[in-house]
């Protein structure tokens, strides 16, 4: 009943309906603002529920638009003419090609034998403006204290979403209406096609096939005199008429050899890897905040201590891990030239890591951890299920590797599977309770969170490297010597590295120096990779603006080596003695596990999973991805490196620690932001992730018309003749 009253109002109608609604709610805005003491509610609060109405109203409002548009939609296809169809028709039957010619004949042959929205809001808001300068407020708005502030974006947030979400079911449902109209029109050209009254003759459908198939032949426009060009003036000749804002990117190329299991294996590993990111950051954006308005709740499970340990978590264990175990079931494989070992292993993996990983998020905001250890706060049971899921991964790429074809085991594998040996080593020493009491516990923390990061995410994610670089340039890695260099030298150096992070501690001296030395030592591989990967980059600069995934993997490489400098350069006495224990390690932190590690998955998402489905993500939204997330690391990281070297300098000069707070002020804001522009780089790929991996396909309709027709022959020629 009501769609159909709403289908007899025209559009301007219902638009002058809605804005009689919005201006009708006017008064209570208007006196809720007022200076009088006139309002329609006994209470002052009136601006809570004129917000909620015009957030209401708004939804609604955008939801009868899209209605109409719908049914516009509707109506516009049913009053279709015959004759417009007809002449639609006759466009299709003029741009055949030889193939579908000979279809027709086949045919032939068998028949012979048998933005107002926008507008509305704008209006809706003026007369709030007119009368909300009446006066001046005679009470204290509730909206300025921080923690209401917080709480109502807090509330805005899942409605924000929810809007969205909206739209996208309301847009696919436009596109499969569309679809449905269109197999609809595919089945009336059959039907038009199907009677030969329509049809050109024989001769006129030749004509047209040799059309179709001309081909200009070498020298045919020059008078059959060879083309030369003497003067060299034709150089760089290019389709382009016009100077473009964005390059075209260069379109992925199927692979049809990849196994459709293990393609679904992968892509699931990428997806929960993409959820896990925006959930973790989501709650790392909820942290910064909190360090400008650390009022904004009192609840013991929303509290600094367990919401950090819930952030550092989910991004290395679920968002960097599961991402990294997902491009390894498709590198592995592929470069192994041998199908996977184990499909069902990997799913069992893919499922332990993701309960893990959920159920250990709950207990740390639960108040259920291991203690005060940084990145291992998770309960040893939970973290064995973690652990179960890598090692069957890790069997199951060395099963793989097995069974390759290839005489060698090329060097990405030897990266990837080295990095779930170290992991799993590390993971049991770190949870074993022998050797974890006093300053042994200091030690093997140092241990356990420094070759997390060196020897398996970064490791892993340099073996990823050495497989979709070259794959992306279409060329081989520069030096293979300088792969194995730097294989051997960050297994040497990076493993006794951790206890730099407790330099002037207990430790003793001697250890601290091995940790320094070792330091410096990673200067090695870090100057080998590097120049492995920009000397493979050398040459083919131009296709870095063509490709989604190159930009990422040269910032990653960048930040790859300027990262590493930065660690080599904090261990030295001299600066950890003013840069421990400041925000300038959190800077640092940031750099590695986001520059170089995010950045690379980034770049490995956008050159698979665009191969695995044959869809691009959208331009602009991969363009819009990278800017705010390197935007965003920029704003997080300098004013962290900067305002942490000031307090570090403050504290050496005997300044107390709260004026260390205080000034810390600024550059928490500039932290804030940065993570924000971060946060809103995840909205956008999780976007992108939804664009390529979407089934929707919309329906060519000339190809649908010859796909009917061609099944209705089949079938005719599969009849029994009688």
């Amino acid at each position: 009943m009501i769609f159909q009253m709403i289908n007899r109002l025209s559009k301007s109608k219902l638009k002058l309906l809605i804005l009689t609604l919005l201006l009708f709610l006017q008064p209570f805005s208007a006196v809720a603002q007022n200076d009088t003491d006139i309002s329609f509610f006994p209470n002052k609060s009136i601006e809570f529920i004129d917000l909620l109405v015009t957030v209401v109203l708004i939804t609604v409002a955008s939801i009868v638009v899209l209605l109409l548009k719908l049914i516009s939609n509707t109506n516009k296809t049913a009053n279709d003419q015959t004759e417009h169809k007809k002449s639609k028709f006759k466009e299709y039957i003029s741009n055949l090609n030889a193939s579908e010619i000979e279809v027709i004949k086949r045919k032939r042959i068998k028949s012979n034998n048998g933005l107002s929205l926008a507008i509305l809001g704008l209006l809706y808001l003026v007369p709030q403006i007119i009368f909300a300068q009446t006066g001046p407020a005679k009470r204290e708005d509730i909206f300025s204290e921080p923690g209401i502030v917080i709480t109502l974006v807090l509330i805005f947030i899942p409605l924000f979403f929810a809007l969205i979400y909206l739209v996208s079911k309301v847009t696919t449902s436009f596109r499969n209406y569309n679809n449905f109209q269109k197999l609809k029109e595919a089945e009336a050209f059959a039907a038009f096609i199907s009677d030969d009254e329509n049809m050109p003759s024989d001769s006129e459908l030749e004509e047209i096939k040799q059309k179709s198939a001309y081909e200009v032949v070498p020298n045919e426009i020059s008078a059959g005199k060879a083309s030369h060009d003497s003067k060299g003036l034709l150089k760089n000749i290019t389709s382009e008429t016009n100077y473009r804002f964005f390059a075209t990117k260069r379109p992925p190329i199927k692979r049809p050899k990849i196994d459709p299991a293990l393609t679904k294996l992968v892509l699931w590993f990428l997806g929960t890897a993409v959820f896990w990111l925006f959930v973790g950051s989501s709650v790392g954006e909820y942290v910064g905040i909190k360090f400008i308005v650390p009022d904004a709740d009192t609840y013991s499970w929303l509290s600094i201590g367990r919401l950090r340990a819930v952030h550092t978590n989910l991004v290395f264990w679920a968002w960097a891990t599961i991402g990294i175990m997902g491009l390894g079931y498709y590198i592995v494989p592929m470069v192994s030239n041998a199908p996977l070992n184990s499909i069902k292993n990997g799913w069992t993996a893919l499922i332990c890591v993701n309960f893990a990983m959920f159920v250990g998020a709950i207990t740390i905001m639960a108040g259920i951890n291991n203690g005060g250890g940084e990145y291992r706060e998770i309960i040893w049971p939970i973290m064995a299920i973690w652990a179960v899921g890598l090692l069957l991964t890790v069997i199951n790429f060395i099963k793989t590797i097995a069974k390759r074809t290839t005489t060698e085991i090329y060097i990405s594998n030897w990266f990837i599977v080295a990095s779930y040996i170290f992991i799993l080593i590390v993971a049991f020493i770190a949870y074993i309770p022998m050797g974890q009491d006093g300053i042994g516990e200091t030690i093997v923390q140092g241990y356990y969170m420094h070759q997390a990061v060196g020897m398996w995410f970064m490791f892993s994610m340099l073996g990823v490297l050495y497989y979709l670089l070259p794959q992306q340039l279409n060329k081989p890695i520069y030096s293979y010597s300088l792969g194995v260099l730097a294989f051997w030298s960050q297994i040497l150096f990076y493993t006794v590295i951790g206890t730099h992070h407790f330099v002037f501690s207990a430790l003793p001296w001697w250890l601290q120096t091995v940790a320094i030395v070792g330091s410096v030592g990673m200067l090695i591989p870090v100057v080998a990779g590097t120049t492995n990967y920009l000397m493979t980059l050398r040459g083919s600069w131009s296709k870095v603006s063509n490709s989604y995934s190159l930009p990422f993997f040269f910032v990653g490489i960048i930040y790859y080596f300027t990262g590493s400098f930065q660690g080599t350069a904090e261990a030295f006495r001299s600066t950890n003695l003013i840069w421990h224990f400041t925000d300038f390690t959190i800077a640092h932190s940031h750099i590695t596990m986001y520059g170089i590690i995010t950045f690379l998955l980034f770049g490995g998402i956008y050159a698979i999973v665009p191969r695995l489905t044959g869809k691009e993500p959208p331009q602009l939204g991969v363009g819009a991805h990278f800017w705010l997330a390197l935007i965003g690391l920029q704003f997080y990281t300098i004013p962290l490196m900067i305002g942490g070297t000031l307090k570090g300098l403050m504290w050496a000069e005997g300044a107390p620690f709260i004026d260390s707070v205080v000034m810390m002020g600024p550059y928490w804001l500039w932290r804030a932001i940065g993570g924000t522009l971060m946060w809103l780089s995840h909205i956008v790929l999780v976007y992108n992730m939804y664009k390529m991996m979407q089934p929707t396909v919309d329906v060519d309709v000339k190809q649908k018309a010859f796909e009917i027709i061609n099944q209705n022959l089949e079938t005719n020629l599969a009849e029994p003749k009688i």
